[in-house]
């Protein structure tokens, strides 16, 4: 979760709600993320993402970067969107508890804020901005494709289906009406637990004692590995990212199609449609920075970069290409996303 600079408002209308969520969708095309449940509220958001690959720093810094530049650009506004660093708590998610009592924390937050009335004979399905609303109660092919509600659904042992779904928005009702406002969708935490570690507000995971060995076991290997091989990232080259595998398969794979070797690429124009083609493949698909996309496509600089992107007529663009070309492509996003 994340919240605005100085707890500012970050979600002024349903612009800037549908423009986060977009951006968020770019974010899951390129980390893999599987988001299970997320709530937009007026300073803050809250998202439970799974992450199939250790990318979620990379993803973050790219998700909260851009919105804050789309959220400047539209308000004319200077500086940062967002206060200190987002908060991540590890979560024990194949667990049916941890799982459910996080789920439920996410889509009864707008009742915690009073945007939702339950005595007053409002629903939680009555906020558009959660995944309540935009997810969980819709038809599988009206979902975000990045949305594993039906997972989800699994979890609370409910079908994906009209009654199921149905059940669902009941249940969370029935707990806005049944539980105080201030503490409505907050688990107890067990005497036996420490709040200060586990806890969704407070703490650094969500989950069980054996959880909680289990990462911090992985934490010391992990300490342990980077103390013995310090020395030596500072001598060698650092280990590269899948992100940036991807991008290199791609670039060598795209290159090869379109009949190109690297050392053509300064002849070229930046507006080269094979550039433009390979260059919004990278930027959207993967993690991979603008700086590193201009210097291997030899497009002079991380501004031009996003310049000719933000010009680019994809359709246009594609007609220019060889079939074969446009074929690689074709798969490469099918891949990607």
């Amino acid at each position: 979760m994340a919240r605005g600079n100085r707890r500012e408002t970050i979600f002024h209308d349903d612009d800037d709600h549908r423009f986060f969520l977009a951006t968020l969708s770019e974010a899951c095309g390129m980390t893999g993320w599987r988001v299970h449940a997320w709530v937009l509220m007026g300073n803050h958001y809250h998202l439970f993402i799974e992450t199939p690959e250790a990318n979620l720093v990379a993803g973050m810094s790219w998700l909260q970067n851009t919105v804050t530049r789309r959220y400047n650009v539209r308000h004319m506004a200077w500086g940062r969107l967002f206060g200190d660093r987002y908060k991540a708590v590890l979560v024990e998610g194949a667990d049916s508890y941890h799982y459910r009592t996080l789920s439920d924390y996410i889509h009864l937050n707008p009742v915690r804020a009073r945007l939702v009335l339950p005595k007053r004979g409002q629903s939680v399905l009555d906020y558009p901005w959660s995944s309540v609303a935009g997810g969980w109660a819709l038809p599988p092919g009206k979902r975000p494709k990045w949305l594993a509600a039906e997972d989800g659904m699994k979890r609370f042992d409910l079908p994906d289906t009209v009654a199921g779904r149905r059940r669902m928005v009941e249940r969370l009702d029935r707990r806005a009406v049944e539980e105080k406002i201030k503490k409505c969708g907050i688990p107890l935490i067990p005497e036996d637990v420490d709040a200060r570690c586990s806890h969704l507000r407070r703490g650094w995971y969500w989950g069980s004692q054996e959880f909680a060995e289990k990462l911090r076991k992985l934490s010391e290997k992990l300490i342990k590995e980077r103390k013995r091989s310090s020395r030596a990232y500072r001598k060698t080259p650092q280990v590269t990212t899948h992100s940036e595998e991807q991008a290199k398969r791609w670039m060598a794979e795209g290159l090869k199609t379109a009949g190109l070797l690297a050392k053509d690429l300064a002849a070229l124009k930046g507006s080269d449609p094979r550039k433009l083609a390979l260059a919004e493949l990278l930027w959207k698909q993967t993690t991979v920075s603008q700086e590193w996309i201009a210097e291997k496509l030899s497009m002079r600089s991380a501004a031009n970069v996003s310049q000719q992107l933000r010009r680019l007529n994809q359709a246009k663009t594609h007609a220019k290409l060889s079939p074969e070309l446009r074929a690689f492509l074709k798969i490469a996003w099918k891949e990607g996303t």
